[in-house]
């Protein structure tokens, strides 16, 4: 009977009044079942006897008995869906208790993720700002000690003009010390003078005057003051400071470039990079005497790095970095906006931005130093023997891996011996 009632459908088992399970299943003479209460009312408040299904007409109106099979079988199925709907729920609430599960479990992994990403930003930005105290620290005391020398140059510059002045004063005060003690003993002569017609003896008094004349009778007309000339005081002096402030360049310079250097990588030219491409031969060995440019096998999607490359056998060159997917068979127009950071050598040295830049270099670089600083977008290029900083590119947008990018441009002779582990050029 169970077995039976499985097939059965829930159709089957539905009064077609009340639309829900038999209650006490009742069936009438056309052969159709109901509950025994609804098809009694329904009779109660019809007026004619009738099937509500097929309305046929009951004449007289029949008395109903409880089907006792039907009603069996819908206790049946009723416990049947009971069942069902229980473990329906059952199994429901167990996908659910899961997924709940699940989902907790997410969420807290997510948290975690988030906890651990917020403890990330806050190391960087501690980290950043023990960076900008030591920065602001190692620039305050370089100014201080630039302002200081500045300073003493300037107290030594006003020191030397006024010992100058002081010298050129003291020596107009000697001169107008002694031109008014002649003045003086002039005006006392004079006056002796007038009493001369008064005198007994006037040929003794004369000559006595004309020797007293004569004994002040000093030609001034040489004598001079000449106004101090300080020209080139300043210029000295701006000069002696300009030594010093490129004694402290050239330290400042030196520090950075070793602080850079901490990043060296070893960089590995890529044969399959390579423009134009080299000719097989039966070695393992290629050798292409036509290289335009070439660049390295490992990139930079993030972090920093630092390489450096002999330049002081080549006529021309050009270095710095290209980024993925840049194609070396095309037309090359160098500059960030193609994908290109590099800095070029050809009688002269220039920047490849957007326009060029002309460098006004003190002497050929015979090494070059590229530093790349992916997150800040930096470029920098360094004499690496003088430590002078040749040019940076800032603001530098990157969103894809940078490669170490090299030309010797057209060079006479120079080739580039490749394998299958690497290039070199020569």
């Amino acid at each position: 009977m169970a077995a039976a009632s499985c097939l059965l459908t829930e159709d089957q088992f539905l009064c077609s009044i009340c639309l829900e399970i038999f209650t006490d299943p009742v069936t009438i003479p056309c052969g159709h079942n109901f509950c025994k209460n609804c098809i009694t009312q329904h009779w109660n408040i019809d007026v004619i006897c009738q099937c509500p299904i097929c309305k046929k007409v009951l004449k007289p109106r029949p008395e109903v008995q409880v089907n006792i099979f039907i009603s069996e079988m819908a206790a049946q199925f009723r416990q049947s869906v009971s069942h069902s709907i229980t473990q329906q729920v059952t199994s429901s609430r167990c996908s659910l208790k899961q997924d709940s599960e699940k989902t907790e479990t997410k969420i807290q992994q997510m948290i975690q993720e988030r906890e651990q990403k917020m403890e990330e930003i806050k190391q960087s930005v501690e980290l950043s700002k023990n960076n900008a105290h030591r920065e602001i620290a190692c620039g305050v005391q370089v100014f201080t000690a630039l302002k200081e020398s500045v300073e003493r140059g300037q107290a030594e510059f006003i020191k030397t003009i006024e010992k100058k002045q002081k010298s050129t004063e003291t020596q107009a005060e000697d001169f107008i010390e002694k031109l008014e003690q002649e003045i003086s003993d002039l005006k006392k002569t004079s006056s002796e003078v007038e009493k001369l017609p008064h005198s007994k003896d006037h040929l003794h008094c004369l000559q006595n005057f004309s020797a007293n004349i004569s004994s002040l009778a000093k030609n001034w007309t040489k004598v001079s003051v000449h106004p101090s000339s300080y020209q080139g005081t300043l210029v000295r002096t701006v000069k002696q400071l300009e030594s010093t402030l490129s004694a402290e360049m050239k330290r400042l310079f030196e520090a950075e470039l070793r602080r850079v250097q901490n990043y060296a990588v070893n960089v590995i030219l890529d044969p399959d990079v390579l423009h134009p491409k080299s000719i097989p031969s039966n070695n393992r060995q290629r050798v292409n005497d036509k290289c335009k440019c070439v660049l390295s096998k490992q990139g930079l999607s993030s972090g920093r790095f630092y390489f450096q490359v002999k330049v002081n056998r080549w006529s021309t060159w050009t270095l710095g970095v290209a980024r993925n997917g840049t194609n070396l068979n095309s037309q090359l127009t160098l500059s960030p906006r193609n994908g290109y950071w590099t800095v070029c050598w050809k009688r002269k040295c220039f920047a490849a931005a957007d326009p060029s830049v002309c460098l006004a270099l003190k002497s050929k670089p015979e090494k070059v130093g590229v530093f790349v600083n992916y997150e800040e977008g930096l470029v920098s290029f360094y004499d690496a023997d003088t430590a002078d900083l040749i040019f940076s590119f800032t603001a530098c947008c990157f969103t894809e891996k940078v490669y170490p990018f090299f030309s010797p441009c057209n060079n006479d002779g120079v080739k580039i011996h490749t394998t299958d582990e690497g290039c070199v050029l020569q």
